[in-house]
């Protein structure tokens, strides 16, 4: 029984480091492709569950390992709604988060569409007398 514990507890770990990839994935897959790729992907993901109002499969995976270890365990909604509004917010509901997850999908967007900065030294012109 404490296997299920244990993994729905991997599970909540996971969707969390999943969420902070989502929201700083960008920076790094500016100079990585695959990661690029993986975080484009999660970003599209991620809105279409927000739009169809469904929840990501590792929510539901935790609530079948909580309910699989103790059935008074499991709550219903969303991991966002419920870990973030007892953490941070009071009261988030969907709607703000699906505000959320558009504002982050744009900013990816502009990260990843800017021209990278020239970098190195600067030339100076000579002053001719």
């Amino acid at each position: 029984m404490m296997f299920y514990l244990l993994g729905a507890d991997i599970v909540v770990l996971l969707h969390f480091l999943w969420i902070i990839f989502l929201i700083f994935g960008a920076l790094i897959g500016r100079k990585y492709k695959w990661i690029k790729i993986v975080h484009i992907a999660g970003v599209i993901f991620a809105l279409i569950i927000q739009v169809f109002g469904w929840y990501c499969p590792l929510t539901h995976i935790e609530t079948r390992l909580r309910i699989m270890h103790d059935p008074t365990q499991s709550y219903t909604g969303s991991f966002i709604v419920y870990y973030v509004e007892k953490i941070v917010y009071i009261g988030v509901s969907q709607n703000v988060i699906l505000i959320i997850t558009i504002i982050l999908a744009m900013v990816s967007a502009w990260i990843y569409l800017r021209k990278p900065e020239k970098h190195g030294p600067k030339k100076k012109l000579a002053n001719k007398s």
